[in-house]
C-alpha cells in the first residue's frame, strides 16, 4: 500500500515506503553498488571523505524522514542521478575526473568543468524534489511553488560553499585545495551558485510546461506498479 502523507486527493498516489516498493529497493541497491565501487581506492581518500559528507547528510535525512514523508519515484530517480554524478566526482576528486579532461580537450577549455556540471545538476535535479516537498508538506502553490525551490537551491548552494571554504581552511591545505576544486578561478564559488540557479530555473521551466500541457504535477504521472 502506498504511504499516505495527506489524506485524500491525488497525494495518496505517491510516496511508497522502501519496504513496499520494488522500484525504490532496486534504486537504493543500485546506488549502494555504485557508491561501493567508487569507495574502492579513490584518488585521494581524505578528499573522498570530505566530499561524502554531502552523501551522508542527504541520505541520512532521507532515511530518517522516510516513514513520515516518502518522496515520489520521480524525485527518488532525480536524487539517484545526482548522487551517482557526485560518487564519480568524489572518487577522482572533481578537478581530476577523466571525462572532464576529455571534454576539456575536445572543446579546448581552460579547465576541467566536471564540477560545474554537477553544480548545474544540483539545481536541475534537486529543485523538483524540493518543489514536491513544498507542495505536499508546506502547501505552496501557484507562483510560490516555483519560486520556493529556486530560493532553496540558492540557499543550499551558498551554505555548501561556506562549509566547503571552512573545511578547506581548517584541514590540510593540499586536501582543502582538492576539495574546493577552484582550479585557480577566484570566482569559482559564485559561478557554481549561478549554475545551480540556472539548473533549478530550467527545472522549474520544464515543470511549468508539463503542468501547462498535462494539467497535473509530474510526480503524479511517474508511479510504476510495485
Amino acid at each position: 500500500m502506498p504511504h499516505i502523507h495527506q489524506p485524500g486527493g491525488e497525494d495518496r498516489l505517491v510516496g511508497d515506503r522502501y519496504g513496499e516498493s520494488r522500484f525504490l529497493r532496486r534504486l537504493v541497491w543500485a546506488y549502494v553498488a555504485i557508491w561501493g565501487l567508487a569507495a574502492i581506492r579513490p584518488l585521494d581518500r581524505e578528499t573522498w571523505l570530505l566530499e561524502n559528507g554531502l552523501v551522508f547528510g542527504l541520505v541520512g535525512v532521507l532515511a530518517a524522514t522516510h516513514r513520515r514523508f516518502a518522496f515520489s519515484n520521480l524525485s527518488h530517480v532525480l536524487f539517484f542521478v545526482f548522487l551517482v554524478l557526485h560518487a564519480v566526482g568524489s572518487h577522482y576528486t572533481y578537478s581530476l575526473v577523466p571525462i572532464g579532461f576529455s571534454v576539456q580537450e575536445i572543446f579546448d577549455l581552460d579547465r576541467n568543468h566536471y564540477d560545474r556540471l554537477v553544480h548545474f545538476c544540483f539545481g536541475l535535479l534537486l529543485a523538483y524534489p524540493l518543489r514536491e516537498w513544498m507542495i505536499r508538506v508546506v502547501h505552496l502553490h501557484r507562483v510560490f511553488g516555483y519560486v520556493g525551490p529556486l530560493l532553496a537551491v540558492l540557499a543550499l548552494s551558498s551554505v555548501y560553499e561556506i562549509i566547503e571554504s571552512w573545511a578547506a581552511r581548517l584541514g590540510d591545505p593540499e586536501v582543502g585545495i582538492a576539495y574546493v576544486g577552484a582550479q585557480g578561478d577566484v570566482w569559482d564559488g559564485q559561478k557554481d551558485m549561478t549554475l545551480a540557479f540556472v539548473g533549478s530555473s530550467l527545472a522549474m521551466g520544464i515543470t511549468a510546461l508539463w503542468r501547462w500541457r498535462s494539467g497535473r504535477e509530474p510526480y503524479l504521472a511517474t508511479r510504476p506498479p510495485g
